[in-house]
């Protein structure tokens, strides 16, 4: 359990308006133990009330070609290239859940099927 200090600092700080990566940082080179700032963010984000409301910062790397494809997507859409990623996984995890099918495939990756862009064969029923 993180102590209530730490919960109270964080949720401080998300109320001034920082971000979690930028609250995260500083509290691991101070020498708070990352399981424990680990834990205080995953308490804090379990929490009706501040569930949804703050995005946390997430690092990729792409290949060049994705990366122009991914602004040439923007540029059309009308979005910044970080919206447009936003826009593709939330797409993707919504259609995900309306779409069970690939609970019955036998992958050892199920993040790899959802990204897949294999076509769905029809089954004959005659």
């Amino acid at each position: 359990m993180p102590k209530p200090q730490l919960l109270d600092f964080i949720k401080l700080a998300r109320a001034r308006g920082f971000e979690d990566y930028q609250i995260r940082e500083p509290l691991l080179k101070k020498g708070w133990p990352v399981a424990e700032v680990d834990e205080a963010f995953y308490l804090l984000r379990s929490c009706k009330k501040t569930q949804l409301k703050y995005k946390t910062k997430l690092e990729i790397y792409l290949d060049n070609k994705v990366l122009a494809s991914i602004e040439k997507r923007a540029k059309k859409n009308l979005f910044s290239i970080n919206e447009q990623i936003e826009d593709i996984l939330r797409r993707s995890c919504v259609n995900l859940s309306k779409n069970k099918s690939f609970a019955d495939e036998k992958l050892d990756d199920k993040f790899v099927a959802l990204f897949s862009r294999r076509k769905k064969v029809k089954k004959n029923l005659f």
